[in-house]
């Protein structure tokens, strides 16, 4: 099951929702600032980045600039912490399953979620409109 971590005035996120739908993708989705991210929740995610922490911080967010504070120098629990206390430092949205994670929404990384027969299609039909339009 795909689950989806968004807060309501993220263009990004209706982005990411929208694209879920119109592709009739099942999802969980989740208000970060009505329904905080578990301890849980954030090692999942953390569990499937490439980067770990430096991924999932959103270096834009007011919260992270009246911060104070050095990322680099806090245990993980105090990271943790941190993180629930003030959602806003997370990057949004939040697309993942138990093998693939995307943060933050891109039109051509998020069709990693659909079933790969779908994305194979859908490969062979632009292979097939460059071929025309070279032609």
């Amino acid at each position: 099951m795909i689950k989806l971590y968004i807060s309501p005035s993220c263009t990004s996120c209706r982005k990411a929702k929208a694209w879920l739908e119109e592709h009739e993708l099942a999802f969980e989705e989740q208000n970060i600032y009505h329904e905080p991210l578990t301890k849980d929740e954030i090692k999942e995610i953390l569990m499937l980045t490439d980067e770990g922490t430096e991924e999932i911080i959103s270096y834009r967010s007011e919260a992270y600039k009246n911060l104070d504070v050095n990322f680099d120098e806090l245990s993980m629990r105090e990271l943790l912490d941190l993180f629930i206390e003030e959602p806003s430092l997370i990057r949004r949205p939040i697309i993942m399953d138990d093998r693939r994670l995307q943060i933050g929404f891109n039109d051509e990384e998020i069709r990693m979620f659909l079933p790969r027969e779908i994305r194979e299609v859908g490969l062979l039909e632009i292979h097939k409109q460059l071929e025309a339009e070279s032609a």
